[in-house]
């Protein structure tokens, strides 16, 4: 075999630096574990300097979803994980599209094949399916690892369609050296010759990914712990072409609760799902990568950072063995401190799609509102139900106007609002400064605590006990002809 082209394909391979790759199918939406990898891979290259490379695959065409790749680009810009390479920057390797790639993977499949480490297979689907079993379990029997020359010829002229296996060695054992889990060892004879290529020549997940690691330069691998066990065929794959191994990181699973992993089938989110649920991306990001990593040292009791301060801080050595649990509520807890943290005009900015749903009277101004409701909410879904009285006055028991600590009741409430209305009545301009004036001096004349002017006032305008911002906002987001309405049907309430 003229190894010419292969040698020219090893040196495009860059070298010298470390290099990482996110590599999706594009098989549906992004959720939390493909997160986590996705944003794991990302930092161990931030951190050292090198490069992140996005490939997709997409061999397993019956599987793929239409719209999914723009999904993953979309999810990782949204999150701020550029990438240095990829489908739409290109690079000095490749096309970075599997299918693309096509015609690499069985040229070095041919290559494996010569060496040794990998042999053809006539067997039809008749006498696979027949190994199986009546409970289908059993695994390849080794039938075609023997075949003559002459029979390999005979059947390739007869057109007999084939795969290309693995030829796994018959004895002895594999070890591979895991970043997490350390030296894990495996004999051979528990590993099965698995496929490399199919029939309709497209590569197995498993031996595409091998080549385009290596071809990619890539330096270290981020994957589930799942994939453990997938780990000793890609070392005797590297082996067998005389290839370095990259550094391996398996990374244990993100657990809905101690027993059950995460899944959309079972109504556990995915990113886009958090984002549509009223959580910020930056808060998803960084209870994210909390979710199997700690930082050590002066920061290991540190819970919030930026992007920027992950890819300072992070390290393999703080990624734990232990499946992580998603705790919604733990999330909540995060988005909190991010919507806290937010500048007010960038809140009110993220708020307005949220605000203008629930608040769909043009007469209202939103903008009014989302200061009040920025201290007040875990996620931007907390925000209808705080505000959906500035639409329409819900029908209220009179029992809210009985309030312990500000001293009113029934009787005394309708004596506060037959005393506004009023004052606000011949009140010009409508301000929040004159009618906080007006209030205060209202209470003031009649020596009163402010409770029992403003209690009355902010239960009759939005008929709940609890509101974002006191009577004084609410009488200006209302304007004048509202307020005094609203007032006049809280008199009549209390009249009854």
């Amino acid at each position: 075999m003229d190894m010419t082209w292969f040698e020219e394909m090893e040196r495009r391979i860059p070298t010298g630096e470390v290099r990482t790759r996110f590599a999706p199918s594009p098989t549906g939406y992004m959720h939390v574990g493909n997160l986590r990898t996705a944003l794991y891979t990302w930092l161990i290259a931030r951190h050292s300097g090198g490069k992140f490379i996005l490939r997709i695959e997409d061999t397993d065409q019956g599987r793929l979803v239409e719209g999914a790749t723009d999904v993953i680009y979309a999810t990782l810009r949204k999150c701020g994980l550029t990438w240095d390479e990829g489908p739409d920057l290109g690079g000095p390797v490749g096309p970075y599209i599997q299918t693309e790639r096509r015609a690499l993977y069985g040229k070095y499949a041919q290559l494996l094949v010569e060496k040794g480490g990998a042999y053809r297979c006539f067997c039809d689907k008749e006498r696979l399916e027949s190994l199986h079993g009546e409970n289908g379990i059993g695994g390849y029997d080794g039938h075609c690892r023997h075949l003559t020359r002459e029979e390999i010829d005979t059947k390739l002229a007869a057109g007999v369609p084939y795969v290309i296996r693995q030829r796994i060695p018959d004895s002895g054992s594999t070890t591979f050296h895991d970043a997490v889990f350390g030296d894990i060892t495996v004999e051979n004879e528990t590993l099965d010759d698995q496929v490399l290529i199919k029939s309709d020549g497209l590569p197995t997940y498993n031996f595409a990914n091998v080549i385009d690691d290596h071809l990619m330069g890539i330096t270290h691998v981020v994957r589930g712990s799942e994939y453990l066990s997938s780990a000793p065929k890609y070392n005797l794959l590297y082996q067998a072409f005389g290839w370095e191994v990259p550094t391996y990181i398996h990374c244990s699973p993100v657990m809905r609760d101690q027993h059950n992993k995460m899944s959309k089938r079972h109504g556990d989110p995915s990113y886009e799902d958090l984002l549509a649920m009223g959580f910020l991306s930056e808060a998803v990001v960084n209870y994210v990568a909390l979710l199997g990593w700690s930082p050590k040292g002066e920061e290991s009791e540190r819970e919030f950072f930026t992007l920027d301060e992950l890819s300072h801080s992070f390290d393999i050595g703080g990624i734990s063995k232990s499946p992580a649990i998603f705790d919604r509520e733990k999330l909540k807890y995060f988005n909190a401190k991010y919507l806290r943290a937010m500048d007010a005009d960038a809140f009110c900015a993220a708020a307005e799609p949220y605000l203008r749903q629930a608040v769909k009277n043009p007469a209202i101004d939103w903008k009014l509102i989302a200061p009040l409701v920025q201290p007040r909410c875990d996620t931007f879904e907390d925000i209808a139900p705080q505000v959906d009285f500035f639409d329409a006055l819900p029908d209220y028991s009179t029992e809210l106007y009985v309030h312990k600590k500000m001293k009113t009741n029934l009787e005394n409430s309708l004596e506060a609002l037959q005393q506004v209305l009023p004052v606000l009545e011949q009140l010009e301009p409508w301000t929040y400064d004159s009618i906080h004036d007006a209030l205060i001096g209202l209470a003031e004349r009649l020596e009163l605590k402010n409770g029992r002017i403003m209690w009355p006032v902010r239960t009759a305008l939005s008929g709940k006990a609890v509101t974002p911002g006191g009577a004084v906002e609410l009488c200006q987001i209302l304007g004048k002809d509202e307020t005094l309405r609203r007032i006049r049907t809280g008199m009549e309430k209390l009249a009854q």
